[in-house]
């Protein structure tokens, strides 16, 4: 059972990653140190569980939705994503997902995260756009959520897209 959230942000150290690797399936294979010390799960408890056990309620599906599309079809991504932690307070993360290939085969064997804090300006930023496609998600479903955030990037630039809004996002705030 998911813990209930509350509106505690958990603080991170600016100078520490929170590091886990998944099976091709996402489930959890390997967690350091700090990823436990922030989530409030032990070791035990985090391995082999998909890796949205750490999903908060705030994140649209639709961002999941495309991280999967990248990272199944070979892409490397990043995103801001906001964890619920095991007692129920959450944090802000900047993630990159990378995959991992079998060195003999190129087979995708699972991904590798690294997660580090992020501004307050970042989260401000996009924490707009993400309750819109979560109203969305709520009221038409996922796909209504999607075409929402494809509109909503080409209005900004032309050349944006779900994978670069995520760098931008960060380079630029």
């Amino acid at each position: 059972m998911k813990p209930t959230p509350i509106d505690v942000e958990i603080e991170l150290d600016p100078k520490r990653y929170i590091v886990s690797e998944t099976d091709a399936e996402g489930k959890i294979t390997f967690c350091n140190d700090y990823f436990t010390e922030i989530s409030g799960y032990t070791k035990e408890e985090l391995i082999g569980q998909p890796h949205n056990i750490l999903r908060h309620p705030d994140m649209p599906k639709v961002v999941f939705k495309l991280l999967w599309v990248m990272i199944s079809t070979g892409h490397n991504i990043n995103a801001v994503i906001k964890n619920l932690a095991k007692d129920g307070r959450y944090y802000w993360v900047f993630t990159t997902f990378e995959i991992r290939k079998d060195t003999d085969t190129d087979e995708v064997i699972g991904y590798h995260a690294s997660r580090k804090s992020v501004s307050k300006h970042v989260v401000e930023v996009i924490s707009d756009l993400y309750a819109k496609l979560l109203e969305i998600e709520k009221e038409e479903g996922v796909d209504a959520s999607q075409m929402y955030l494809i509109r909503y990037l080409k209005e900004k630039d032309e050349g944006i897209n779900f994978a670069n809004l995520m760098e931008n996002i960060h380079m630029f705030y």
